[in-house]
């Protein structure tokens, strides 16, 4: 990664989050047609939950993008998430940089399913698309949601369901009610991926907000922001690695045995293992 991350710098990242069952993967599906038609190469991160019980992931993404397998142009990575919270593995990041150094016009990341508040990929993605769909319980708790705050652009999937005007009514509102800091009010797309209705509007304003971030100068702003964020995570995870090297075999469940006993309290613990790491 430190041999690879000077070649890194040149593509754009885009971010597609939603609830699961919202179309992520048709939709990066069709976009990636779109993409393809114009000569631009592509890669695709995938990220399928992984299963508590077995530790596996059926990597369901890669069996809907079947059409892509014979295309040098796009290169499709699904992952596992791993136990990671957010929408993302915690290797996702290095993925990204690794198929920016590659070469590759435009990386796509497509998250896990998520919910309210784990929006690990804004910290990642140039753009952030949030996928919503009508008839999926509770619109205005969907509104209210943290996730809802990241969209640089939102997307109707299945809009020609009964409720798709309800939900972009319902967004609107949330934006008369709240502006972004960079005054930027991302636009609503209507798609039915299935059918690949809606994928130009959904690149044209992509496009839109390429050149909002161009004409105020914000990219290397929200890319500072997101350093930021990423290398408080980094340094956290370096420091766990080390943390968790000075436990010999059996001490993590030795020490596990005597705090559920009540023999020795986690604190102390915690502070002694911290203490050995100065």
């Amino acid at each position: 990664m430190k041999a690879l991350f000077p070649h890194s710098g040149r593509a754009r990242v885009l971010g597609l989050t939603g609830a699961p069952g919202a179309g992520k993967s048709t939709l990066v599906d069709q976009l990636a047609k779109h993409y393809r038609k114009q000569g631009r190469t592509l890669g695709i991160v995938a990220v399928d939950p992984t299963s508590p019980y077995t530790g596996g992931a059926i990597l369901g993404d890669r069996i809907r993008m079947q059409d892509h397998h014979s295309d040098p142009g796009i290169y499709i990575r699904s992952m596992a998430t791993r136990g990671s919270l957010g929408g993302l593995a915690r290797t996702t990041a290095d993925v990204a940089t690794l198929l920016d150094a590659s070469g590759r016009d435009l990386i796509l990341i497509e998250t896990v399913g998520v919910g309210q508040d784990e929006v690990d990929i804004v910290r990642l993605a140039d753009i952030t698309i949030v996928i919503l769909v009508p008839g999926m319980g509770d619109d205005v708790q969907t509104i209210k949601a943290g996730i809802m705050e990241i969209a640089d652009v939102f997307v109707i999937n299945k809009s020609d369901r009964d409720g798709a005007e309800r939900v972009e009514r319902e967004i609107r509102a949330l934006q008369s009610l709240a502006t972004r800091t960079d005054g930027w009010t991302p636009p609503i797309v209507k798609t039915v991926a299935s059918e690949g209705k809606g994928i130009g509007a959904l690149a044209e304003a992509i496009v839109q907000y390429e050149a909002y971030l161009a004409q105020k100068n914000l990219a290397q702003h929200r890319s500072v922001a997101n350093w930021s964020a990423r290398l408080v995570e980094m340094v956290r995870d370096a420091m766990l690695e080390r943390a968790r090297a000075q436990f010999k075999d059996g001490d993590l469940e030795k020490y596990a045995a005597e705090i559920a006993a009540h023999q020795r309290d986690p604190y102390t613990l915690v502070e002694e293992i911290v203490n050995q790491e100065r």
